[in-house]
């Protein structure tokens, strides 16, 4: 306790030096808060994949399609349990804003391959009936309010209809799920979708599959693939998570930009914090010398150095990291595909790790001086 009233003293010495070096890191952590939480985000669902589910897409671009005829031929090969289908919706619901993935889907097999979306029986049976059924998870109910019975108008920007209008979906279920990014997703029956859509009946974005053995996915893959070759509608199967890995590196290498970025953040701030500190410490040789003279030591002074590097960096981290927060918290209504992101309780960790790491790193330097800073020496300086 008695170094608390030195470390402030410390920093109140050149105010706006401490503010702007403060500012500085409270920056740095809203970066580094943002940055790791959408990093976070786009691995989620690799994360997630399943180890014995399969994934048969068109060969050469997710935007292709291939024909649902394909389903009866896929069932045969030895190792398949089950079976079904997927096609991404699009479609704006009130505003563009309003986003959540909504897929078409095969509700025959589609709890048996999905076993982690849990929905009372009742509820599993009335999506499996009706044309116009649709099940939505129970975060995305809770966000935007819909409660079986509702009818869900979605605006189509992929797939008109023959009506030239809104499609209308009827709330049936709300599952539960084992994961945020599972439960804000919308699942609709593919037979009416398929039937009421004006082009691309008989097709679908891509088969589910369940193995019996995971361990013999690759030569499953291979002989799902081997039935298509040279068709012209030829498929790539690869396992759920190579697939989910694939997808989100569409956009590039997350985690490699995402590391370049904070290291370049993080390098310049330990410059910047450690220049404040040396010369915060320059500033204060005669101050140093007077309390090794009454009885400080050594590594008192050296401790009393690396506190004050430490309050500062504590001090930007933190509120850096709640701004960060509330910044991934209004992050749907301009980045759709991020909603359902929070800043995850490991980030928030990294960043108080970082933090002292920044504290450390930047306040050694200067401690190290302070510590082998001879009286005699220090108090010759501005004689």
């Amino acid at each position: 306790m008695k170094y608390l009233s030195l470390v402030w003293a410390g920093l109140r010495r050149k105010p706006v030096r401490s503010i702007l070096t403060l500012l500085s890191i409270v920056v740095a952590f809203i970066l580094f808060g943002v940055l790791q939480s959408v990093t976070h985000a786009f691995g989620s669902g690799v994360a997630l994949a399943g180890t014995d589910r399969l994934v048969v897409a068109p060969k050469y671009s997710i935007i292709d399609s291939i024909p649902v005829s394909y389903g009866a031929r896929i069932a045969q090969v030895p190792g398949v349990q089950h079976l079904t289908h997927l096609s991404w919706f699009g479609g704006v619901y009130k505003e563009p804003q309003n986003f959540f993935p909504r897929w078409p889907v095969d509700p025959a097999e589609f709890f048996e391959v999905f076993p982690e979306i849990e929905l009372p029986a009742e509820q599993k049976a009335e999506f499996q009936q009706r044309r116009t059924a649709a099940i939505v998870g129970a975060e995305l109910a809770e966000t935007y309010g819909f409660q079986l019975g509702d009818k869900v108008p979605l605006i189509p920007d992929i797939w008109p209809n023959k009506d030239n209008g809104a499609w209308e979906f009827d709330v049936v279920g709300i599952y539960a799920g084992d994961d945020s990014v599972l439960q804000n997703q919308m699942y609709m029956n593919f037979a009416f979708f398929d039937e009421y859509r004006v082009f691309g009946q008989g097709l679908v974005g891509q088969f589910m599959i369940k193995i019996d053995d995971p361990e013999r996915a690759a030569a499953i893959g291979a002989q799902i693939d081997g039935m298509f070759a040279n068709s012209s509608d030829e498929t790539k199967t690869q396992t759920e998570k190579a697939y989910n890995q694939m997808f989100a590196n569409q956009t590039g290498n997350i985690v490699l930009i995402m590391t370049g970025i904070l290291s370049a953040v993080f390098f310049t701030l330990i410059l910047l914090t450690a220049n404040t500190m040396a010369q915060s410490v320059r500033e204060r040789i005669p101050e140093v010398a007077i309390l090794k003279t009454v009885g400080f030591s050594g590594p008192g002074v050296l401790a009393l150095v690396l506190a004050e590097s430490l309050a500062v960096a504590l001090a930007g981290s933190l509120p850096g990291l709640g701004l960060a927060a509330l910044a991934i918290a209004a992050m749907p209504a301009s980045v759709p595909f991020l909603g359902g992101t929070s800043l995850p309780g490991l980030v928030a960790l990294q960043g108080l790790l970082a933090a002292m790491a920044l504290g450390l790193l930047a306040g050694l330097p200067p401690a190290l001086r302070a510590l082998r800073l001879s009286i005699v020496d220090a108090l010759r300086v501005n004689a």
